[in-house]
């Protein structure tokens, strides 16, 4: 059996409407056909992350992007200092 999926912005609805406590979690779940601790996890991913929750896959979230690309660069960086040093130890080597 598939898993259904859902796009964000319903996520956030149901969220929302968990915390504004105008609707149950057992009647959502109930009315969506999921598991009761789906829509806990929505809500408590919506009061985490606000309008920045349920990115979907593949991307991140702002800070996690963020992190990735500096991982990145220090990384292209590192490699560029390996290269400089070998062609200092060749230079040095050659100009004597």
């Amino acid at each position: 059996m598939k898993a259904k999926r859902f796009d964000p912005e319903f996520k956030k609805e149901i969220a929302q409407l968990y915390h504004s406590g105008t609707r149950s979690c057992a009647d959502l779940a109930e009315e969506l056909g999921v598991h009761q601790n789906t829509i806990y996890k929505w809500a408590e991913q919506y009061r985490r992350d606000g309008e920045h929750a349920f990115p979907g896959s593949g991307n991140l979230q702002p800070d996690e992007d963020e992190l990735r690309k500096a991982q990145r660069r220090i990384k292209d960086l590192e490699e560029e200092i390996a290269i400089l040093k070998q062609a200092a130890v060749y230079f040095a080597k050659n100009s004597r």
